[in-house]
This record gives C-alpha cells, structure tokens and sequence, in this order.
C-alpha cells in the first residue's frame, strides 16, 4: 500500500474528524465544507479497503481500523508540523499533554513538576486533571496517570506506586472510633467506586456493615470533607502522608486494603515521542524513589 497516493489534506480531514468525532466541526477547524470532509475521509477509507467510522444513535465512532490509524496519523502530522518549524527557524517547543487523576496531580505531581520543566526546557507540560474517567485518544493525552489495575484496552501501563487505604478522619472523630465496628455508626464518606468501603471491612472482619453517606468524584475532596468533621474517607495513605503527619487527619487503625495502584498509561498503538520517553522515565524514576 503506497501511502504517497494520499494527499496531507486526506490526512488532515481524517486526524481532524477522529479528534472530534465529527465532521462538521472538523470541516469548522480546517476551513473547508462538511461534504469536503466526508470525501476526503472516503478517499482514505477507499485507500485502505476498510471503514474507518461507524455511525450510531449516539454519533461518530471509530472503527477499530480508526482507532488502530487515527494516533499514528495524528502523531506523523505533528512530527512534521515540528520539523517545519524547525527548518523555517523558528523556536520549537514540543507539547506533552498529560492527564492525571486529580489526587495524584495535587498531592504527588504538581511539586515536582517544576524539576522537570528545569531538566527539560524544550518540552511544554500541559496537565489535565481527570476523576479516572480518562479516554487518551478523544482527549488528546500523550500520557495519563491513572488509578486501577493496570487493565485497560488498548493502552500500554507501566506501574507507578501501590495505593494502599484506610481509613482517615479528623482527629476529633478518631477519638470517638476505638473499634473496626465503630464506624458502622459514623457518616462514611465515599468514592464512586462502591466496593472500597466493603473490601475494608470484609479484610477488619466486620460483617453487616453499610457504607452510608455522601459520595464524591475524587479522593482530594473526600479528603477535605473528612479534614472538616463531615466523616471518616478510605484514603491512600501514599496521597495523603503530609496531612497525617501534619495533624489535619488522622488514622484510627493500622489496617490498610489494597484496591489498585497508580499507572502511567499511552496508547499502545501510538508510537512514543523523545518528550514522552523523557517524561516516562522522569516520573518513574520519581516513584521508585518515593517507594
């Protein structure tokens, strides 16, 4: 298959159309009609024998073909858009965006990005903090640091820490809680992953325990809830070692409940640039010394 028989604009149309998922607005980005769009994104699925969208009730998709093209296209546009500007002498700066499940950016990341911007001062980080529901491609993300088990499809994860939970409240709540079954009568704070809370129990051995109260979309702001008194959260002790030590809150048992680690993830179709491969081993580096 010769690619030379396509045309940039070929490539254009598609990168722009996979990144929003539509034609329209790709058609708005690229200064050209809806119907010029549609062609050209024919001329290439023509090209390669095989659909690269999929229409449904709920809009664009890609196909698997799509998704397997659009961040290799998408990456090949951006490697010649910098060495374009390289050769026309012009500053370059090379774009990482990473994504990163908000309690990691403010509690791990944030403080240390500033080392990393001094070591590499051709790469421009920019960060974009998510509650884990992260999708690379749609997004946009070279990277994301992501929490879980390390199993997504599609995407290549290397481990960062463990996170290990327990249980973490105010200091004036801890001292009302002397048992595991105490805090089946305190107000519980909870993530969106509802199975945290009865993994904790199921290991301290309290049966017929229910978790109750008020659910939040990040570990950063159950932490400040329970900081306030509103009521004990399952924290990463990883995340949140500077507020125990500082006396903002407090654990009342020793028990922790291992529910997932951090990840360093990329699609495992796109290939890596120079500024993610530094990045990558920057922020590993970073973990195994935290370890």
């Amino acid at each position: 298959m010769d690619i030379r028989a396509l045309s940039l604009n070929t490539l254009r149309a598609f990168e722009a159309s996979a990144r929003h998922l539509n034609f329209t607005r790709a058609a708005d980005e690229l200064c050209v009609t809806q119907a010029a769009v549609s062609q050209q994104v024919k001329t290439l699925e023509s090209h390669v024998g095989k659909p690269l969208f999929r229409r449904t009730t709920r809009g664009l998709v890609l196909s698997d073909e799509g998704t397997v093209l659009a961040p290799v296209v998408s990456d090949a546009l951006g490697r010649m858009s910098a060495a374009l500007a390289v050769v026309a002498g012009g500053n370059v700066r090379e774009i990482l965006t990473v994504g990163a499940v908000g309690t990691f950016a403010l509690s791990f990341l944030m403080e240390r990005l500033p080392d990393f911007q001094t070591a590499h001062p051709g790469i421009e980080v920019r960060l974009q903090t998510n509650n884990n529901a992260v999708d690379l491609w749609t997004e946009s993300l070279d990277l994301a640091i992501r929490f879980g088990d390390g199993s997504w499809h599609g995407v290549a994860a290397e481990p960062l820490m463990p996170a290990p939970m327990t249980p973490m409240c105010s200091p004036a709540l801890a001292n009302r809680i002397m048992q595991a079954s105490d805090l089946a009568h305190v107000t519980l704070l909870r993530s969106y992953r509802l199975q945290d809370w009865p993994a904790w129990f199921a290991a301290a051995h309290v049966r017929n325990a229910v978790a109750r109260g008020p659910i939040f979309d990040a570990s950063h702001l159950m932490a400040t809830a329970a900081i306030r008194g509103m009521g004990v959260a399952l924290l990463p002790i990883a995340m949140f070692q500077r507020e125990l030590e500082s006396g903002l809150l407090a654990a009342p048992f020793d028990l922790a409940v291992d529910r997932g680690s951090y990840w360093l993830t990329r699609l495992s179709s796109r290939p890596q640039t120079a500024a993610m491969r530094a990045f990558s081993e920057w922020l590993t580096g970073l973990a195994r010394e935290s370890g």
